[in-house]
């Protein structure tokens, strides 16, 4: 195996807008909002950056929206598109360029304006306007799919409706009340599990409580080598992996109750960073709980709980703040919302602060390697990014 990146990029700063309904912000504005809490978390300026990468899905289709908000005239910049990985994936192509030595310090913002856009994006065929081939199943919505692996995970694992139903109700209520610890997230209120039981149904089974929102927000982070790291601050939190993989797999191949890249993604990122067993040595995990079901679906795939297992974990409480592995700690997407370029950042920001202690209400005790999971697409066709962040050795 080629050499990997663990151990060669440092993060020294990083910001998060509020994430909500910003009816008085454009893009631009929740830009400067998490591009200047990262630059005075790392102590630097705009000036400093010689390369920046920007994840946007459905804004402005040119990396000059950065550049133009932050006044970062001539600085080489990038815009990546991955649907829901892209934050990810910006990140890990900063990452790349850093430890090449191309570049001693770069920045990552990811940003996302849904709210007042009129995008129908989870009731339209988002497919259309980008391709002259046509997946069927585009028309189909996000709520669509993972309802379609929620009845399927059901069935696999003997789950009546009635038990399959309170189960994801118990990761909703999880993370809701994560997400009152979490000042920047959108949704900040408790609910409880007859609360989820009788929401109203949105895609059958999934009801209300089982989506995450749309939402306006905007992540930013500041890479930089270790040796340089120091210069800076001495928490800087590094790099130990971060993987991605593409899938190719057709609708009709796909067993609706696992996702394969997040499988793949997952394993190579453990070689990476050394990890043999990831239940015992990770201490937190962000993973892409769009929806319920795939909070269930991930633990299982990221190798947290063994195959229709995840609700043991789930029921013993095995993934809340107090578990032996917190999962989602700051609500997650079900209550920070999914803007989806900024997604993937925003759960490296909590990492980040974790690692650091600086979580505030929801800080866990002795976080030193934690991982974050991002999914993009389909999940029979998707990108997965598996990112692992670790404390300075």
């Amino acid at each position: 195996m080629a050499e990997g990146i663990k151990d060669r990029i440092a993060i020294i700063g990083m910001g998060c807008s509020q994430f909500g309904e910003h009816w008085d912000k454009d893009d631009r504005s929740l830009i400067i909002d998490a591009c200047y809490e990262a630059f005075e978390d790392a102590g630097v300026e705009p000036k400093d950056i010689q390369a920046a990468w920007l994840s946007t899905v459905f804004g402005r289709h040119m990396g000059v929206t950065l550049t133009q908000a932050l006044k970062m005239y001539h600085v080489p910049t990038t815009r990546i598109e991955n649907m829901c990985a892209s934050g990810a994936d910006a990140f890990r192509n900063a990452s790349y360029a850093v430890a090449a030595g191309i570049y001693d310090i770069a920045l990552v913002c990811g940003v996302e304006k849904l709210k007042d856009t009129g995008l129908g994006l989870f009731g339209s065929p988002f497919e259309l306007p980008f391709s002259s081939w046509v997946d069927p199943f585009a028309i189909h919505t996000p709520a669509s799919y993972e309802a379609l692996v929620a009845t399927r995970y059901f069935h696999q694992y003997g789950l009546t409706y009635e038990e399959g139903k309170r189960l994801l109700a118990m990761v909703a209520v999880k993370n809701h009340h994560n997400g009152t610890l979490t000042p920047k997230a959108h949704l900040r209120r408790e609910i409880t599990i007859e609360d989820a039981l009788r929401a109203r149904i949105i895609c059958w089974p999934l009801g209300l409580y089982d989506a995450c929102g749309q939402t306006d927000g905007a992540a930013a982070a500041i890479i930089t080598r270790p040796d340089l790291a120091k210069k800076f601050r001495d928490d800087y939190v590094m790099l130990k992996a971060v993987q991605i993989s593409t899938g190719a797999v057709w609708f009709a191949h796909f067993d609706f109750f696992h996702i394969e890249d997040a499988v793949v993604a997952s394993k190579r990122a453990y070689a990476e960073a050394g990890i043999e067993n990831p239940r015992q040595e990770l201490d937190m995990a962000e993973v892409h709980d769009a929806f319920t079901i795939l909070e269930l679906v991930f633990a299982e795939d990221l190798g947290f709980s063994p195959r229709g297992q995840a609700k043991v974990d789930v029921e013993a409480g095995n993934f809340t703040l107090e578990g032996d592995l917190p999962m989602n700690a700051d609500g997650g997407l079900k209550c920070f919302g999914h803007p989806l370029g900024a997604t993937g950042i925003r759960m490296l920001y909590e990492l980040y602060k974790q690692i650091q202690g600086k979580a505030g209400e929801h800080q866990l005790k002795n976080v030193d390697l934690a991982l974050a999971q991002n999914m993009g697409g389909a999940p029979w066709s998707n990108a997965t990014s598996v990112t692992i962040l670790g404390s300075r050795d």
